[in-house]
């Protein structure tokens, strides 16, 4: 029996209920990772990251970019963008299937020009030159156009679906997918906020160890003590709220204004926000959000390996009115700590889970926001939805 299979058959048996954590396999499987990537991943709402870093106003020349080679999951795709207007394509030429961009390129031309053969496309995607072909019999260029995937653009993040083409009755709208949490996160107006740093990370640990660390402070007061000096791990409530994403808030201490080392804060309130509040926030598959009174911070997952997860994790800032950004090292410095800290129990928790003796665990009270994570990540594997799902729903 296979691996996926048999976790299907593990999650069906546990009668419509999500008691614990998943089965090992569910971490340890290449197999599993491998249907992850197709229908979590490119068949859900993949981050791809910052508009404005994918698709900037300026590359090296100067000249802004058009096009820009991404992976939504497993499945290879180029963005573009003409007239204010965003799209997403399959990133293969329509005659020899050769890749238009190589994977993470950006481009600057006004057309999408194959480097094998030549053929060229608008950045509608329609064919425009076929070499060969002007005087071929029964040649229809329309027939021949890239094919087009969903992209959304949503708080300046670009989200793709890559599993089904644009229009596909089987693609769950992103609004379906984003639910109440659009209310919550358009509240920080992180498009207007500014890249102030970024680190990335490769951790030795599966993807889904990570968003289940993020989702609760029961580990807090053991591992994480500058983190309980700013705000008390009991504090706040998960949400029950419709739409494919986990989350829940903290509070801060009384006299703390944000989450750094000293509770001090070197940048701006973001206007009409709570000033007490920390928002935890996973938008399925890959984007935590946690915005802050001051700034928001994200961290985007991308699995590599059932054991392996590169994570960027990045810090955006209010500028003040001339244009110039805060410095946030008050910021980075709390949350790099905290990160490592996490970085470490994460892969503990991978090396636990290939023993042998691995079984799942129980939830706490306080891992509620945990379960359903495991509750959604256990309605993808039985092929049901995830953005009308409910706490009191059953799993089957």
């Amino acid at each position: 029996m296979s691996d996926l299979v048999h976790l299907q058959d593990e999650i069906r048996a546990r009668g419509g209920s999500v008691p614990a954590m998943l089965p090992a396999s569910a971490y340890t499987s290449a197999e599993v990772l491998a249907w992850e990537r197709r229908h979590l991943f490119a068949g859900g709402w993949t981050c791809l990251g910052r508009l404005d870093e994918l698709l900037p106003t300026s590359l090296e020349d100067g000249r802004p970019a058009t096009q820009r080679a991404v992976m939504v999951g497993d499945v290879n795709a180029l963005l573009t963008r003409a007239d204010g207007q965003v799209r997403m394509f399959a990133n293969t030429c329509r005659h020899r299937a050769h890749e238009l961009l190589p994977d993470g390129d950006a481009s600057a031309r006004r057309s999408v020009v194959c480097p094998y053969h030549a053929w060229s496309y608008d950045l509608a995607g329609d064919l425009v030159a076929a070499p060969g072909y002007r005087d071929e019999p029964g040649f229809d260029a329309a027939a021949y156009s890239l094919v087009e995937l969903p992209v959304e653009v949503w708080c300046g993040w670009v989200f793709g679906h890559a599993a089904h083409r644009l229009g596909d009755p089987d693609v769950v709208p992103f609004a379906d997918c984003v639910g109440d949490l659009d209310r919550i996160v358009s509240a920080y107006s992180p498009a207007s906020l500014v890249l102030a740093e970024r680190h990335s990370y490769e951790i030795a640990a599966n993807w889904k160890i990570v968003a289940e660390n993020y989702h609760e402070c029961y580990h807090c007061p053991l591992i994480h003590p500058e983190l309980c000096q700013v705000t008390p791990p009991t504090s706040g409530d998960n949400y029950d709220l419709p739409g494919a994403w986990v989350g829940g808030s903290m509070v801060l201490r009384d006299g703390m204004a944000t989450m750094s080392l000293t509770g001090e804060s070197d940048g701006l309130p973001i206007p009409g926000v709570s000033p007490t509040a920390v928002e935890y926030l996973h938008l399925l598959p890959n984007l935590l959000i946690s915005p802050h009174p001051d700034y928001v911070m994200t961290h985007r997952l991308v699995p590599l390996a059932p054991n392996r997860t590169w994570i960027e994790c990045s810090w955006y800032l209010l500028p003040r009115p001339d244009g110039s950004v805060p410095d946030p090292a008050y910021a980075v410095e709390f949350w790099d700590l905290t990160n490592r800290q996490d970085w470490a129990a994460c892969e503990s928790v991978q090396r636990g889970l290939e023993s042998p003796h691995y079984a799942p665990g129980p939830f706490s009270p306080s891992e509620d926001a945990v379960e359903r994570f495991v509750a959604l990540i256990s309605r993808a594997y039985l092929g049901l939805s995830l953005h009308d799902y409910r706490h009191t729903d059953a799993v089957v």
